[in-house]
């Protein structure tokens, strides 16, 4: 039972789609939260809008609504399901400020509800500006010198009294969202406007610019007693100015004097006493470099995004915590699930460094600009741990996914020292790299510090680097050098290419184990990252029992077109070898998600997905078989690797994932079959490839070999659009020939299978709304398929039965069709997990992941309970609808075309496709009213299928605009 016993049935707000400034952190944050509430008895009622998130799992709660997160809904559910309290502090932004808008409105008082973790005056007095400047100053913490306003004329008007350069702080956003840094009138107008538009109460903070202070965060926890701890510190490597969630970041902070430290420890306990905040809560300061003086940036009185990397960079579980206090637990009756003896009143003390890397969507957006600032544009993160900083740098840098193995950038080469010095100043997605070479040239600690602002601290152990590889080249591979190397964080792969000589001797790699205390404590959570010296990890290998160890190959940073789903199929694999009574170890690099929380598998190993960390960690582990079908193109990047080193791969073989991606092999495979594909070649060169769409005749569709969200895949229209692609393509990482395919316009059907190698099940056909050539993470997709007739359904499963079993699969299948002028071509297949799994195991009731690790083991799917075939379909209509964040990333082009732009999805269902459309939109914050015009704009290649489009609105009531060329069609 809970402590307070008022308390038994919560509704959980969740934090909806995925978006640039909201990730995954909620979904970890969500479950860990649910999980430790049903440890209480405490029923729980839940409500998001993301399919694609373990969150939204039957298991998580008693009650789940995949809903549109507004206002009316939660009402509805609320008033049916009566709950006692809403916890709010868990859903991000979004669910704070549904909360706050239902208590605002007397709602919940008049219902008998109570909020759980933070109450209303306590939210309004961290996010309402006005009032937390009130609140900081009434305390004697000091604040930035600013003005709150709620008009363009007021912020101008400040600014003439206070000066230019300006920070804009928009009131109840996240990740930034609508805020900047002005340097004169001009842009304080545009960004006071945007700003104001994005505040939900109409209101923001115009503050001075400390650029250039440093940026300290601390989390910390308190309870209803009053007893409050500071779970980390963390020091972003950028100075103020850059959002916390586009800069590296370190915990514990490294270059805080005793007296700095302790300055600022004691200034969130008091912030966070003085809120009277229930829970977790993250305070950002400014600290001024040269002196004592300091200043609070802001506080947020809710789980957040540096409260997931606080969690994972010292084991101490933050969301569980807070949950457990929500319900009534003093920090001293709450037990360290780590350690088992300690209890969550125990500071962590770490003995070693934490550096989380943002992972930026500009490989994407090469329009976008790549300018970093105040407004938040990563996508999502890495998290590295080792024994110092370089080696945490050097691990997080090649975990990023970026193609770099070092922090050497050869681009850069072609900039004279000027052009580095002016480029280092702006702060961008690649200014490290920058500091990097100028720091190889020979520029001092000094010089760079004035350049960026960066810390000297930081900038002698990026010359520690600078000066290792110097001496690398110049004297070779030596014992010693060797081993320095490797304590830096070097590769083997990376040291020889340095030095030119093969390394004599392999450093077997040894596992440390996070424990929360320093050692002081034994952990019994089997959570570790590599070192040199005593391996920590060996005693749980020695324990291990059942039938042996399974390792999952997690799917590394959140991207665009790799996301949340495939660490949900992950988790779920996990989970299901776990039943199946295998010890299983999960390598994943995400400090965001699931996966990587502390019990989630029997053993985690927080390392980079290169095939040298992964490989280090095999042969450490020796398990019955690598899962790497659920990890998305990380974990399916790596099969090759695994294939080549003798490591078995559960499931589908290397030889059947090569098959699916090998042009001639899967032609040959579908003649054999007698399915139609559209007309195709390969290309490796320019001219190659100008040859082959020539034969098959424009428009084409272009796309690189081994790639997950359409990456660099266009439509190329003509001669130039082709020779514009392939250069963009070749002068990237080339895995395999680029294919060229006849580009066939008509309806695209999806299909994800299970299939244990005699027999398929199909839980569901998903129909897409817009055309071919748009990526299908950027489609609607319907489900049930509603414009396909019985004979196609027919033939859509007895293609997918048959390709399946030809390539041999175990487990998941997707597949992609077009039905064109009536018949039905394969365009795509996919011997692994998509990012459907989810929605339609969450639409169909079938857990496709647990069955499909059921078939990899060699169950067949006619024992498991949901025969063969097509499954029946659901009595209702499911629309999953993506969601974008163009609004965090200025100059970037939003037409969608074959390579994926979205960044989540939300689900709406309903009786009918118009009632399911109509949620799924609204979810995805499109504003349903009808009311304006439609303006419309298409190319000429486009132009005879927008008639009828245009006639839909002109029925529907809307006034028509067009451009002069789509006006006269």
């Amino acid at each position: 039972m809970p402590k307070n016993r008022d308390i038994r049935r919560t509704l959980v707000i969740g934090s909806g789609p995925i978006v640039i400034g909201q990730a995954a952190e909620f979904d970890y944050a969500g479950t860990q939260a649910c999980r430790a509430l049903k440890e209480d008895g405490v029923e729980i009622v839940l409500v998001n809008s993301n399919p694609a998130t373990i969150m939204t799992d039957t298991a998580m709660a008693d009650s789940i609504y995949i809903e549109p997160l507004s206002a009316a809904t939660l009402k509805r559910i609320i008033q049916k399901e009566k709950p006692d309290s809403v916890l709010p502090t868990l859903g991000g932004q979004t669910g704070l400020n549904l909360a706050m808008k239902l208590a605002r409105e007397g709602f919940f008082e008049k219902n008998g509800i109570r909020l759980l973790g933070a109450c209303p005056e306590t939210i309004d007095r961290a996010e309402d500006r006005k009032m937390f400047k009130e609140t900081m100053e009434g305390i004697g913490q000091p604040v930035i010198p600013s003005d709150v306003v709620s008009t363009v004329e007021d912020a101008v008007k400040f600014a003439r009294v206070i000066g230019y350069p300006l920070i804009v702080r928009p009131a109840f956003t996240l990740g930034g969202t609508g805020g900047g840094i002005a340097n004169d009138e001009g842009e304080l107008r545009a960004t006071a406007l945007v700003g104001l538009k994005f505040s939900p109460i109409g209101q923001i903070l115009v503050e001075k610019s400390v650029a250039g202070w440093k940026e300290i965060e601390y989390e910390v926890m308190r309870d209803a007693a009053g007893n409050c701890i500071t779970v980390c510190s963390m020091e972003n490597l950028d100075p103020v100015g850059i959002h916390t969630g586009d800069s590296i970041v370190v915990a514990p902070a490294l270059t805080l004097a005793d007296k700095e430290y302790q300055m600022l420890r004691t200034a969130a306990l008091d912030i966070i006493s003085e809120l009277k905040i229930e829970g977790g809560c993250n305070c950002q300061f400014a600290l001024d470099p040269n002196s004592f003086e300091y200043a609070v940036i802001e506080v947020n009185p809710r789980v957040s995004r540096s409260s997931a990397l606080a969690s994972k960079a010292t084991g101490y579980p933050i969301a569980k915590v807070a949950a457990k206090i929500a319900i009534g637990y003093r920090l001293d009756e709450i037990p360290n699930s780590v350690t088992g003896k300690t209890c969550a009143c125990f500071e962590p003390a770490i003995d070693y460094v934490a550096v989380k890397f943002p992972k930026w969507p500009f490989d994407k957006f090469a329009s976008s600009v790549r300018t970093l600032g105040t407004q938040m544009k990563a996508t999502g993160e890495v998290m590295a741990l080792a024994d110092n900083f370089e080696a945490a740098l050097m691990k997080a840098v090649r975990g990023a996914e970026m193609h770099q193995q070092t922090l050497y950038l050869s681009k850069l080469e072609r900039m004279d020292d000027v052009e580095l010095k002016t480029a280092m100043a702006t702060a961008t997605d690649e200014r490290i790299f920058q500091v990097f070479e100028a720091l190889r040239r020979g520029q001092s600690c000094d010089e760079v510090f004035e350049a960026t602002g960066i810390d000297r601290w930081f900038l002698h152990k990026l010359l520690n680097l600078v000066n290792f590889e110097a001496q690398l080249r110049e004297e070779g591979l030596t014992g010693e050098s060797y081993r320095e190397g490797k304590r830096l964080g070097y590769p083997d792969a990376v040291l020889e290419k340095i030095s030119g000589c093969r390394a004599e001797k392999h450093l077997s790699a040894s596992y440390k184990m996070v424990d929360t205390c320093a050692g002081e404590f034994a952990a019994r959570t089997p959570y570790f990252y590599a070192t040199l010296g005593e391996n920590e990890a060996a005693e749980f290998i020695k324990t291990g029992g059942g039938k042996g160890t399974i390792v999952v190959l997690g799917s590394g940073p959140i991207r665009i077109g790799q996301g949340i789903e495939f660490d949900y199929s992950s988790v779920h694999c996990v989970w299901a070898l776990k039943k199946q009574g295998y010890e299983v170890a999960i390598i994943n690099n995400n400090p965001e998600t699931v996966s990587t929380d502390f019990d989630t598998a029997d053993r985690l190993y927080f390392e980079p997905l290169t095939p040298e960390d992964v490989c280090d960690i095999l042969s450490f582990e020796r398990p019955l078989g690598v899962v790497a079908a659920y990890g998305g193109q990380t974990a399916i990047r790596l099969a090759k690797y695994l294939h080549e080193n003798g490591h078995k791969i559960l499931g589908t073989s290397f030889d059947s994932i090569d098959l699916a991606e090998d042009r001639e092999r899967f032609d040959a495979l579908l003649g054999k079959l007698g399915i139609l594909r559209p007309d195709g070649g390969t290309a490796v060169t320019l001219d190659e490839a100008v040859s082959v769409a020539a034969r098959l005749e424009y428009p084409v569709l272009v796309r690189p070999s081994y790639v997950l969200g359409g990456q660099n895949m266009s439509i190329a229209f003509s001669e130039d659009d082709l020779r514009e692609f392939m250069g963009v393509i070749l002068s990237g990482d080339v895995y395999g020939p680029v294919l060229i395919d006849k580009y066939l316009r008509g309806i695209e059907i999806e299909v994800d299978a299970i299939c244990d190698g005699e027999e398929i099940l199909v839980p569901g056909i998903m129909e897409h709304v817009e055309r071919t050539g748009i990526h299908s993470g950027d489609s609607i997709a319907v489900y049930p398929a509603i414009n396909v007739t019985d004979r196609l359904i027919e033939k859509i499963v007895s293609h997918t039965r048959s390709i399946a079993l030809e390539m041999k699969t175990l487990g998941l299948v997707n597949i992609q069709y077009i039905i064109h002028q009536g018949e039905l071509y394969v365009i795509e297949v996919n011997p692994r997990a998509s990012r459907t799994v989810p929605y339609i195991s969450k639409v169909t009731g079938i857990p496709m992941v647990d069955l499909a690790t059921r078939a990899m083991l060699g169950e067949k799917l006619a024992g498991m309970g949901y025969g063969t075939g097509l499954y029946p379909p659901a009595p209702y209509t499911a629309v999953k609808v993506p969601v974008f964040s163009f609004e965090k990333l200025h100059g970037v082009d939003t037409h969608l075309g074959p390579e994926m732009k979205s960044t989540g999805e939300v689900l709406g269902i309903g009786k009918t496709l118009e009632e399911a459309m109509f949620k799924g939109l609204l979810a995805a914050g499109y504003n349903m009213e009808r009311k304006g015009g439609v303006l419309f704009t298409v190319r000429d290649s486009d132009k005879p299928e927008i008639v009828d489009v245009a006639k839909k609105y002109a029925q529907l009531g809307f006034n028509l605009y067009a451009t002069k060329g789509t006006a006269k069609v």
